[in-house]
């Protein structure tokens, strides 16, 4: 007891401690966030524009899709350019081609090296002096700016509706024509398009780096690394050993966090709990969990197929009804839904069966959710259609459509409906795991857990509600970054961490203090460097050089739980030997296995890869970036969903015997089929752009001239080698699940147990 006294002390500390540095950190971010002009001029007189149309600039473009089509500050897709890179470089050399023309009457390519040099000093000093008005509110900018600004607007323009000159261009972005359809709305997102990249050139008041720090690299218009990129990288991979060695050290003295029970039961003890009403009520969520994984992986397969087929699908023209930015944004979605869902429904599973209470009307909240979480699928991916085919005004698209932000697209109504399903969720596990909360058992401290980690779940969603409309685009990314790293990454780690630990306590296989404290403890780590460490993900989104130290350090410590996962993943195979019932149970186990790989190599050095600030410089934006999406989000989150479920599964239909063969099939398919998609693909195209970054610049690694070549399209097309193993893998475990209610997936019935009225306790 004394120890968890400590664990828990430490972790409150932790967290206290994280939040407050986060909490502060925003305000300087909102403080020092790039200013929105009232209105920008020329050095002339000319309005260009005002700060109301890039707000509003800001808002068409994410009707479009926003983060689902190229990026912006290097956050979004990776088909379409990012187009801050693509903007300020287009600027830059028309610039410097009239600067040419007027001074030694050739165009900017012509010049020798020496005169091309002078011109570029000539440009940076126009295009990085800061002549924002504080007190006026003006943006003043040169003439040659203005010309500039007008011929990149035309060219947008033709981009972004159906001037037939850009059709091919259109098919390598995977832009569908007339993404935008009328010219207000465009002229508005060139406001904001000009803005946005304005921040990633023009310094910093005081200072010698862009509001971006520098960001996007493009040595023509002087953005190159500063010494502060290069100063924190150092201190990162310092915290980072520093961590390593500490965790080796604690590991080798404590021998193990957690430990096999001393006497192993000889029966499984799983087979003596009647599930309840509400407990069998979660089937229907499997159900669903299954059905969305299927639809999210054709959409998956669709969404990369754009990659090489701009506006069809195998011939079949698909872009005018199902643009690239539609199935993307689908695709994101749904993984966020079926995992989230699976997690969800397993806590409502577990909650009756440790406490061994079943409230009253359990049933009914539990299919009264269930209806309501079928509602917010439907309806937020029908309103984010409607959204990008542009039927929708730029309020009702705030509310119903499409916000732009990837991870958290669905608009803003059917995100606060999550919301309240997120603490009805909440209330129903809360009801549930109560009576055991009031026992001084042993369990107490980790039930404890369960329900800190449910409270966080539906309370750090609301994060997502603490953006408007037209708030300021670095305030909304600080906001997000809450959501998708803090909520996605942090808290239901934490709850999956505290799920697998009830199962095999419950299971008779762990001690059940041991693994309290093994619990206590890998939550103290992960959130030491996790909190904070949501900073890396904002180096370069208009924030101060103090959140990239941070950022820089904290993340570094989030991958030090990650280099002892070996052992997390023997442990686990070690269970799944421990007995000769525990076979039952081989593939839920199988799939936390997995899951420590994929901890180790998706979030551990696919993360870390692109983690260090100078790292991330060059790589912001590239295929790098879903390298580490794909073997963390679903490689880890997605395989713990899956293996969840069954063992979920496992205990709903326990008096039956599984073939596995189904399962055999899609365990390796999805793994080896993940494994083939980054190693054939993802992978060497993302190094092959980091290269051309450090060369060329940004601009050139996005861009079309780079994409299009042909090894790089050949790339793109042995990505279907592994998504199509991986497709299999997911049929094969639709299939199994389907089985489970036909018949068709399993073999006979086991001996008979004796069935106790009463569910038997932790």
């Amino acid at each position: 007891m004394k120890t968890y006294k400590t664990l828990w002390i430490t972790l409150g500390f932790v967290v206290g401690v994280s939040f407050l540095v986060l909490g502060y950190f925003g305000v300087r971010i909102y403080q020092m966030a790039p200013p929105i002009p009232e209105k920008v001029v020329s050095e002339s007189g000319e309005l260009l524009f005002t700060g109301q149309d890039i707000k509003d600039g800001q808002n068409v473009w994410q009707s479009i899709g926003g983060q689902e089509i190229g990026s912006i500050w290097g956050h979004g897709a990776y088909q379409a350019p990012d187009w801050t890179a693509d903007w300020l470089h287009r600027e830059a050399v028309f610039m410097l081609d009239r600067l040419a023309q007027s001074r030694e009457s050739k165009h900017y390519q012509e010049l020798p090296e020496e005169l091309q040099a002078q011109l570029e000093v000539v440009l940076q000093k126009d295009i990085r002096q800061n002549t924002y008005q504080e007190t006026s509110g003006e943006l003043i900018i040169s003439n040659l700016r203005a010309e500039a600004f007008h011929q990149n607007s035309v060219y947008y323009k033709g981009l972004f509706t159906n001037d037939p000159q850009f059709d091919a261009l259109r098919e390598s972005y995977a832009l569908q024509e007339n993404a935008l359809k009328d010219p207000e709305r465009v002229r508005k997102m060139n406001a904001f398009f000009f803005w946005a990249s304005w921040a990633c050139v023009t310094q910093r008041p005081g200072e010698q780096v862009s509001y971006t720090q520098n960001w996007p690299p493009d040595k023509m218009i002087g953005n190159i690394p500063n010494g502060d990129l290069i100063l924190w990288t150092g201190f990162s991979v310092i915290m980072l050993l520093l961590g390593v060695g500490l965790l080796a050290f604690y590991h080798a003295r404590n021998e193990g966090a957690e430990e096999l029970a001393e006497s192993l039961p000889e029966t499984d003890p799983l087979l003596g709990l009647k599930p309840t009403p509400s407990m069998k009520a979660t089937l229907k969520y499997f159900w669903i969990v299954t059905a969305l994984i299927l639809v999210q992986v054709l959409l998956g397969v669709v969404t990369a197929h754009y990659g090489v087929e701009g506006q069809g699908f195998y011939g079949l023209s698909l872009a005018e009804l199902l643009p690239y930015s539609v199935t993307r944004t689908w695709h994101v979605q749904l993984a966020i839904f079926w995992i989230a869902t699976s997690w969800l429904a397993t806590g409502l599973y577990i909650a009756p069966a440790v406490s061994g209470h079943e409230p009253k009307l359990q049933k009914l909240g539990v299919n009264f959710l269930f209806g309501a979480l079928l509602l917010i699928v439907v309806g937020s991916l029908a309103g984010q259609w409607m959204g990008i085919m542009q039927k929708l005004n730029l309020v009702d698209n705030f509310w119903f459509g499409h916000q732009g932000y990837e991870y958290v697209d669905l608009g803003r109504f059917w995100q606060g409906f999550l919301l309240i399903g997120l603490f009805l969720w909440l209330f129903l596990m809360g009801r549930a795991l109560l009576p055991a909360l009031q026992q001084k058992t042993e369990s107490r401290h980790l039930l404890l857990l369960f329900l800190i980690s449910s409270i966080a779940i539906a309370v750090f969603y609301a994060a997502g509600l603490m953006w408007g409309r037209q708030t300021h685009l670095a305030v909304a990314e600080y906001w997000r970054w809450w959501v998708v790293h803090l909520w996605v990454e942090g808290f239901f780690e934490v709850f999956a961490t505290v799920v697998a630990a009830f199962l095999f306590t419950r299971m008779g296989l762990l001690r059940i203090q041991s693994a309290t404290a093994g619990v206590l403890f890998a939550t103290i780590i992960f959130l030491a460097g996790g909190i904070i460490g949501t900073f890396h993900h904002l180096y370069f989104s208009g924030t101060p050089t103090a959140v990239l130290a941070l950022g820089a350090t904290f993340s570094a410590l989030e991958v030090v739980p990650l280099v002892l996962i070996g052992f997390e993943a023997f442990h686990n195979y070690k269970l799944s030997k421990a007995t000769s019932w525990v076979k039952a149970y081989k593939w839920p186990i199988y799939c936390l296995v997995a899951v420590s790989f994929w901890n180790l190599v998706g979030a551990g050095i696919f993360g870390f890869l692109i983690n260090p600030p100078i790292a991330l410089y060059y790589m912001q934006g590239l295929n790098t970036t879903p390298v580490h999406g794909h073997t963390a989000l679903f490689g880890v989150y997605g395989m713990l969903g899956i293996g969840l479920m069954l063992f979920v599964l496992r205990g709903l239909y326990q008096k039956v015997v599984w073939k596995e063969k189904a399962l055999f099939y899609a365990f390796w398919s999805i793994n080896i089929g993940l494994v083939l998609m980054v190693v054939l693909s993802l992978l060497p195209i993302g190094l092959l752009q980091t290269i051309a970054s450090v060369n060329e610049g940004m601009w050139y690694a996005r861009s079309a001239e780079f994409m299009q070549e042909p090894h790089m399209e050949m790339l793109r097309w042995l990505r279907s080698v592994g998504d199509t193993l991986f497709a299999f893998g997911t049929v094969a475990l639709a299939w199994f699940v389907l089985g489970l209610k036909t018949g068709w997936s399993t073999k006979r019935q086991q001996p008979t147990v004796e069935k106790t009225d009463n569910l038997q306790k932790v």
